[in-house]
């Protein structure tokens, strides 16, 4: 490697360091990152390598890294070389025994990633929603993680928001010692004033900017799915998909089948994958999937190879301006025309590693027994019957790879879905995750409460998983 790109003072968003490799046809890139875990000298630091595409290295890449590592003799470094990380422009330094210099070059952390926005969306429409006769008022938490620069820079200097309309701005390394997810449980600090009814648009981010959560007005709160379902439905307020057209969708399976009813009206493919967005970014190189996203507030499309939380809120922008709605409204318009998906994750984090593989282990057995096949469950006046069970496994339509045990499945009859889950991005110990979900087609049903609506099912899981009994537990650490 004889050259570096490094983000001024070693800041750069994971959306941006992907936007940065595929406009320098970078070899790849290294991550530095706790994501949406703890940070500070006893939390989460990852390492996360991106490819010349700009999206996460594939299992085979991760694989080979591996296995050369164990047959490397040596190495060379240069223990006083010194960076200027706050300086931009390159730096060269002379390395022993090597002909070329080793040059360095620190960028705006922000400029390439912003040029590329200016070509996806309308941005005078969205700066008339900001300060026109009929702006709305917006409230940006950016959780002491990277997207101060950006959402000061392009929200606030770009699109003209108040500066007041971001808090949390000034990344720290312990993110002001909560860990920044932006989810219901950790923005409280959005969600409070959000409820407050001065704000139109809430959103939060992530700490390296992949992740993000949309509230409304009176902290109405659009979960994940129902936010990647939506955008589907209103790309065509976007400028980038109104020229480059939209060629399919891809959710992780965990992810509601929100997003499914959507395509199905646009006649487009949906791909179901497993957790992670390398999944999706072979689907993108191949020109298969315009739009994916996750449960787990990571929504993007194929202008880079990563989700992307700026992006996101970005486009959610787009679609009030263009509709002259609220956030509210534009989910129960949506509502009355799809149906809803009535949706709950319940994480149990910090399980002893045995435990939690004995738990999947002997579900797995349980519910792939053919017994269990078209069984019935009844929890007060809901009877559920099971339809299909399986472990989820993927097989790639783009190379052929096939990745097996992604997960447990029980769907019912009535498109009910249960889901069990170990997550592979725990920062401590393991944690198991049950998902579920519920379709309601009747507008007069939409108002409830999802863990009211969805207590048969989780009841249905409590049982059969035995996971308060097996762990001690008295219910999940997290619920979003």
């Amino acid at each position: 490697i004889g050259r570096l790109v490094i983000g001024q003072n070693g800041i750069l968003s994971t959306p941006a360091v992907s936007c940065i490799i595929r406009k320098i046809k970078a070899a790849g890139g290294i991550i530095l990152t706790a994501s949406h875990g703890p940070g500070g000298p006893g939390g989460e630091f990852g390492v996360k390598f991106e490819v010349a595409n700009g999206g996460p290295a594939p299992d085979i890449v991760s694989d080979k890294i591996y296995q050369i590592s164990k047959t490397l003799e040596e190495y060379a470094i240069c223990p006083d070389l010194r960076v200027d990380l706050s300086r931009l422009g390159r730096q060269e330094f002379d390395l022993e025994n090597k002909f070329k210099p080793f040059r360095v070059e620190i960028v705006d952390s922000v400029d390439i990633y912003l040029n590329l926005l200016r070509s996806i969306f309308d941005f005078n429409a969205i700066r008339n929603l900001l300060t026109g006769p009929n702006q709305i008022k917006i409230r940006i938490d950016a959780m002491n993680g990277v997207m101060g620069p950006y959402v000061r820079r392009i929200l606030c200097d770009e699109l003209g928001a108040p500066a007041n309309s971001a808090i949390n701005c000034i990344p720290l390394e312990d993110f002001g010692g909560q860990p920044p997810d932006p989810n219901l449980t950790y923005a409280t600090a959005l969600l409070e004033a959000m409820r407050g009814g001065e704000y139109g648009f809430g959103a939060a981010f992530d700490a390296d900017g992949d992740r993000y959560m949309i509230l409304g007005q009176n902290g109405f709160f659009v979960n994940a799915s129902d936010s990647l379902a939506i955008i589907a439905a209103n790309l065509s307020c976007i400028p980038y998909f109104c020229q480059m057209g939209v060629r399919g969708f891809g959710r992780s399976m965990p992810t509601s089948t929100a997003l499914d009813k959507v395509a199905k009206v646009m006649k487009v493919p949906v791909y179901e994958t497993p957790t992670g967005w390398r999944y999706f970014s072979n689907l993108m190189d191949s020109g298969r999937c315009s739009l994916c996203g996750e449960e787990s507030f990571g929504t993007g499309s194929d202008h880079i190879r990563e989700k992307d939380g700026l992006w996101a809120v970005l486009v959610w922008l787009s679609i009030l301006a263009a509709r002259k709605q609220s956030v509210e409204e534009i989910v129960r318009d949506h509502w009355a025309k799809f149906g809803r998906h009535y949706y709950c994750r319940f994480d149990y984090e910090a399980l002893e590693p045995r435990t939690a593989y004995f738990i999947m282990r002997d579900l797995e057995a349980l519910i792939t027994d053919k017994s269990f096949s078209h069984q019935q469950f009844a929890v007060g006046n809901n009877i559920y019957s099971v339809e299909r069970t399986d472990s989820f496994e993927y097989i790639d339509p783009v190379d052929g790879t096939v990745t097996k045990r992604q997960g447990l499945r029980i769907i019912f009859s009535d498109a009910s879905r249960l889901i069990f889950r170990m997550s592979a991005s725990s920062h401590v110990r393991a944690t198991l995750r049950i998902y579920a979900e519920s379709y309601e087609k009747d507008p007069s049903q939409h108002n409830k409460e999802p863990q009211a609506v969805l207590s048969p099912l989780i009841a249905i899981a409590l049982k059969i998983s035995q996971i308060h009994e097996r762990t001690g537990r008295k219910g999940p650490t997290v619920i979003t």
